[in-house]
């Protein structure tokens, strides 16, 4: 049997899945010029398949155009074939950006940030999921022996990360029964994005070979635990040197960090649209389940919005270099690109706007009085992805970051999601996102 590699050329859509189209390998040099077609419509495809309402319809051609440093290789020694696939930005016929492709949308923001400012955002995803061929007993968190019972899925997975240059940091049991979490070291800027959608692919793939299935849906029964995405952040400048830590300064926060990061708080009900995009995701926020509710920042509270997270005070360790903060209203039924973008676009505006940074918060705003809450600036984030959506498209922030066309056509995305899911019972909504995800 005659036997030829193929490879994919991909996107990230609106619903966070990785779509795109496959083309023999010997035409590799070729595409990596020309790319390939792709009608518009096709970032509406929502989650389960299925193409809703669509401001572009039938009509349209864009490019995929790839971006060699996003290639995915894994070899599986025969068993199944290469696994080989790229990372594209839609762009118009003729090589112009597109102003409605999402990795775009982050590059622009990352360019004003560098522009404006001389900072250079330092990012690391850590992403929680089950594993379908783990053992899903209760009691396994972090414990020495959830990690036998899951086989070689996790070396073979830090493995094939690896090799495709993502360097891995931990991997461990979480809460959940059958659920862990990965983590990898901080990248710079869109790398970083590139590194989360080419993780989950990678760990779906891994999962495959072993004849089992790695899910990253928010949350996979009513009451369980759900997985989220927190994404740690930090500023520095183009020779690398980190500006986000100050000793002199309360709570160790420099003044430009502290523009950003309130930038980030002031706007956070409306960023859950784009963080927490599932009608599931507001499962998973609700109080004392370790999720973000509120959007305040907490030292060293995982319940936190933003949790300012702790540094180490070893002998020789350099705190500057340490720091950083964690957004944890985030999940990955959302695209990388638009979770880092949203960050990156409502941080800008806090470094404009030069706002005071708020006062950490020092237990549950739930225990506060309404008028503690209304001092410290502390507001409920959204309950559902119907309340997050009505508050996107009032947002001026965004408004002005993504612009009519792009916003637009992301609110008909998720609101046609709703109206796919309306007539569904919350146990088969939760059972269509684990199988999508």
């Amino acid at each position: 049997m005659e036997y030829e590699e193929l490879v994919m050329l991909c996107i990230c859509d609106y619903a966070g899945q990785v779509r795109g189209k496959g083309f023999p390998v010997s035409e590799l040099d070729g595409r990596l010029r020309t790319g390939m077609g792709l009608a518009p419509t096709n970032l509406m495809i929502n989650a389960f398949g299925e193409i809703g309402d669509s401001p572009w319809g039938p009509r349209g051609e864009l490019l995929m155009l790839p971006d060699p440093a996003t290639e995915v290789k894994i070899d599986f020694d025969g068993a199944r074939p290469t696994e080989r696939f790229f990372l594209a930005d839609l762009t118009a016929l003729d090589g112009t950006p597109w102003h409605c492709c999402p990795r775009h949308w982050l590059a622009r923001g990352l360019e004003a940030l560098e522009r404006e400012f001389g900072l250079i955002l330092k990012v690391a995803f850590e992403h929680e999921f089950h594993y379908s061929g783990a053992a899903a007993r209760l009691g396994d968190a972090y414990l020495l022996d959830a990690m036998r019972l899951q086989g070689n899925f996790a070396q073979n997975l830090v493995g094939a990360l690896r090799a495709n240059g993502i360097m891995p940091d931990t991997f461990l049991p979480e809460y959940g029964p059958g659920q862990f979490e990965v983590t990898c070291k901080p990248a710079l800027g869109m790398a970083a994005a590139d590194d989360a959608v080419r993780l989950r692919e990678i760990a779906r793939a891994v999962a495959r070979f072993h004849g089992h299935k790695a899910t990253f849906s928010p949350i996979m029964a009513v009451g369980a635990v759900g997985n989220g995405v927190h994404v740690h952040f930090s500023l520095q400048d183009r020779d690398g040197t980190p500006l986000s830590y100050d000793e002199t300064a309360p709570h160790g926060i420099g003044e430009g960090a502290g523009h950003f990061v309130e930038g980030i708080l002031a706007e956070m009900p409306a960023l859950t649209a784009l963080t927490a995009p599932s009608l599931v995701s507001y499962e998973r926020l609700q109080p004392h389940r370790w999720s973000a509710t509120y959007n305040n920042l907490g030292d060293r509270d995982r319940e936190a919005g933003i949790r300012l997270c702790p540094i180490t005070r070893l002998p020789g360790s350099d705190p500057a270099a340490s720091f950083n903060f964690e957004y944890r209203a985030a999940d990955a039924a959302a695209n990388p690109y638009m979770v880092l973008g949203a960050l990156v676009w409502a941080g800008l505006k806090g470094l404009r706007d030069k706002p005071r940074l708020r006062e950490p918060t020092l237990g549950d705003p739930d225990d506060m009085t309404a008028a503690e809450r209304e001092r410290l600036g502390l507001i409920h984030l959204p309950q559902s992805l119907s309340e997050a959506l009505s508050l996107l498209a009032q947002n001026e922030a965004m408004g002005q970051a993504m612009g009519a066309e792009f916003r637009a056509a992301y609110l008909m995305h998720k609101r046609s999601e709703i109206d796919f899911l309306e007539d569904y019972s919350p146990e088969a909504r939760i059972a269509r996102y684990a199988d999508a995800y």
